[in-house]
C-alpha cells in the first residue's frame, strides 16, 4: 500500500450545546469512504457509546448523530491533513493540525478526550497550547487495540463521559 496525502474529507460533528470534545487523530479508510466517524465495523467506538449512555447500539448516520449531540458531545480528529498509508495511525506523516478553535469556542467546550494515544500526543503538542484545555487521554476504541475488551473500554471512559455531563446537568 502505498503513502498518498489526504486532506480530512468530513466536518467535525458540533452543536453549540457540545461541552465534551471526543478527538480521534485521523479518519480511517472506511471512515472517509462513509464520509462519517468511526466507520469501521471492528471499531468499538459507537458500541462504548452507547453502553455509557444506556441506548442502542447506533447503525445509521442519523441515528449516530442523535447520540452524540442528544449528550452535548462533540466529534472530530486532531489532524487537518496528513500523509498516510491506509488507515494506519502509525504511517501518519507531515501533519497539518485542525483548526480547533472553530468548535471549541462556539461550543464552549470545557472537557477533552482523545481517543487513543496519537490522538493525545498531537493534541497536547499541536492543539493543547491553542485551546489551554488539558485533554484525557483514552484507550483506543480501535480494534488494533486488542488488550481492551469492550467492557473494559466502558469501564475506563464512563466516569469521564457521565461526569463531564453531568458538570452541565445533563
Amino acid at each position: 500500500m502505498e503513502r498518498i496525502t489526504v486532506v480530512h474529507p468530513f466536518e467535525p460533528l458540533v452543536s453549540p450545546e457540545s461541552r465534551i470534545l471526543i478527538l480521534g487523530s485521523f479518519p480511517s479508510v472506511r471512515s472517509r469512504e462513509q464520509m462519517f466517524f468511526y466507520g469501521h465495523p471492528q471499531n468499538r467506538f459507537w458500541r462504548m457509546l452507547a453502553a455509557v449512555y444506556g441506548e442502542k447500539v447506533p447503525e445509521t448516520i442519523a441515528e449516530k448523530k442523535d447520540l452524540v449531540l442528544s449528550h452535548q458531545l462533540a466529534l472530530w480528529d486532531t489532524v487537518a491533513q496528513c500523509s498516510i498509508t491506509g488507515s494506519s495511525d502509525a504511517s501518519i506523516r507531515d501533519i497539518v493540525p485542525v483548526d480547533i478553535l472553530r468548535i471549541v469556542q462556539p461550543a464552549a467546550i470545557h472537557t477533552v478526550l482523545c481517543n487513543g494515544r496519537l490522538s493525545g500526543r498531537l493534541y497536547q503538542r499541536y492543539l493543547e497550547p491553542v485551546t489551554g484545555i488539558a485533554a484525557h487521554v483514552m484507550p483506543s476504541t480501535s480494534p488494533a487495540n486488542a488488550a481492551f475488551s469492550l467492557e473494559k473500554l466502558v469501564e475506563c471512559w464512563r466516569p469521564l463521559l457521565l461526569s463531564s455531563s453531568s458538570e452541565n446537568g445533563i
